[in-house]
């Protein structure tokens, strides 16, 4: 089945609006592994503003499924997976003051540079992914560098789906094809919901991993976390 990594971020950002230590982001990472997850993602971002650096360190001793470290791998960023050591490092070219993620790599304009850094990451033994967008051209550029695998961004899927166009899946399984071609391992994230991920899952061949956040987290004020953790399970079976 394809896998399932629960993003934390917005345990943290929670946390960190109050202070202190509730919600105990380091519990609730071992509460979802026991509720059946396959593993963890944060994405700490230059400002500490919901994941925060020694949060990654505190995790690395939590997290005994799949750890998956996402960011723009700048210096200080570049350092930290280093020491932190994780299963995957997923590079995402995300400003210093983005909300969130809203673009993949251009994947032939920055091809020397995430050639460097893939290769500081490979030597450290760390399964190396780039989110990019669902485009041939850069899953080809994706394979130049290196990666082992690409992160398919999907928010403008997610969008259009949610609009009833069901054809908005036709560039991802484009580019989901190009990626097995190349042997290149396919992830995928960004704004998947229980509403959209079956269908997104029964389209794309070989799709190895899912990672979601803000969706799960927000289900799971409603329906529970363990059940909603459950509840994705059941969709990504094959």
């Amino acid at each position: 089945m394809t896998k399932l990594s629960v993003n934390i971020n917005k345990i943290a950002t929670l946390r960190n609006a109050r202070g202190g230590n509730v919600p105990d982001l380091l519990q609730v990472a071992k509460d979802i592994q026991k509720f059946g997850a396959h593993g963890i993602t944060i994405h700490p971002r230059p400002d500490e503003r919901h994941i925060t650096y020694q949060d990654a360190r505190d995790l690395k001793n939590v997290v005994h499924t799949e750890y998956n470290i996402e960011g723009n791998p700048q210096h200080n960023f570049i350092d930290l997976v280093l020491e932190c050591q994780p299963d995957q490092v997923t590079l995402v070219p995300d400003a210093i003051g983005a909300i969130t993620s809203n673009a993949g790599w251009d994947t032939i304009k920055y091809q020397d540079y995430l050639t460097e850094v893939i290769q500081e990451f490979y030597r450290n033994g760390i399964r190396t992914s780039i989110f990019v967008d669902a485009n041939e051209s850069m899953v080809e550029g994706a394979k130049k560098t290196g990666a082992d695998r690409i992160e398919l961004y999907t928010e403008s899927f997610a969008y259009q789906y949610g609009l009833g166009n069901k054809t908005a899946i036709e560039p991802f399984i484009k580019a989901a094809i190009k990626a097995n071609e190349m042997g290149l391992g396919i992830n995928a994230g960004h704004d998947l919901s229980l509403d959209n991920i079956k269908f997104f899952k029964d389209n794309i061949p070989n799709l190895l991993e899912v990672s979601i956040g803000h969706a799960l987290i927000s289900e799971s004020l409603y329906l529970g976390l363990d059940n909603v953790v459950n509840m994705y399970l059941n969709k990504l079976k094959g």
